[in-house]
């Protein structure tokens, strides 16, 4: 039987991704964003749970228990990175969360999370050789990596006490702040859309189902995790009944893959393997009955 397509709250939608981007949550430091995600769900009527490890678990019950349910997996954890050393010029060593290029980090603005939760510490990431003026075209010969670069700290220190004095030490956490915009013609631009365009994709679709009055056929399960970017991702916490589970997650929009900006993707597999073969090819129906644009990829 198919089902009514049904109607999606874009208003929604936008608001809660631009406040899931605008809450801090490198892998580590995911408190306030799980808060806000389990109020939305709450909001929502839909109750939820923390694991040991602070992944969240909500589920819309079906009508009979199956042994057979569904589950859907988003992360709200993010690249970012942790002081790794004072440095005697007043400025910061960074050690990455995840993993990413220092090439996309220089210029970045960033918020250092100091253990007084009252103070707010602001920066930003630059090359060691930072000035045209100084080191002509060295600027663009030195080499691309973290020890090539430091955070400057918004604040007038010149030598390690200075940073001591604000608070700052090893291991305390670098967000690199998103900057998010929404274009008139509908395209955000925003770091750390992985994953949190997919949590605020499957909320509203969560709601979009609530708000129609439906019970889903099996139970379906939503579990967002908190350390995707440091490789465990759905390690841990789904429910035991739960048989089949879909991601997601951004795709890999690069030359040599079909993913694209403005579609939807199906992973078809990875580098580990093929994904399942009878779960991907229902999908991939599914988005053909209901004019979803969607590539598939591996």
């Amino acid at each position: 039987m198919s089902l009514k397509p049904l109607e999606i709250d874009l208003d929604y939608l936008r608001q809660v991704l631009v406040e899931l981007l605008d809450i801090p949550s490198p892998s580590g430091r995911t408190d306030h964003v799980q808060q806000y995600v389990g109020e939305r769900l709450s909001a929502l009527g839909i109750p939820s749970t923390l694991t040991r490890r602070g992944a969240l678990s909500a589920c819309l019950p079906g009508p009979r228990q199956t042994g057979a349910d569904r589950a859907i997996v988003v992360h709200t954890d993010t690249i970012g990175g942790m002081v790794k050393r004072l440095k005697e010029n007043g400025r910061l060593e960074l050690k990455t969360i995840g993993t990413h290029s220092a090439r996309f980090a220089e210029g970045a603005h960033v918020r250092i999370f100091t253990d007084d939760l009252d103070r707010v510490v602001t920066g930003q990431v630059l090359p060691l050789k930072a000035s045209g003026h100084r080191y002509n075209d060295d600027v663009d010969l030195q080499g691309v990596g973290w020890q090539h670069v430091e955070v400057r700290v918004d604040e007038p220190v010149e030598d390690i006490a200075g940073l001591r004095a604000l608070g700052i030490d090893a291991g305390d956490f670098v967000a690199f702040l998103p900057n998010p915009m929404v274009t008139p013609s509908g395209y955000v631009k925003s770091r750390h859309l992985d994953d949190k365009a997919g949590v605020a994709a499957v909320l509203t679709a969560f709601k979009a189902v609530v708000d129609a009055g439906i019970t889903p056929t099996v139970t379906a399960h939503l579990l967002v995790t908190v350390t995707e970017e440091i490789g465990h991702g759905a390690s841990h916490g789904l429910d035991p009944d739960v048989a089949e589970i879909v991601s997601v997650d951004a795709a890999v929009v690069a030359p040599g893959q079909q993913s694209r900006e403005n579609a939807a993707t199906l992973a078809m597999g990875d580098g580990v393997g093929p994904f399942d073969y009878h779960l991907t090819r229902n999908l991939a129906t599914i988005a053909r009955e209901h004019g979803v644009d969607l590539v598939r990829d591996v």
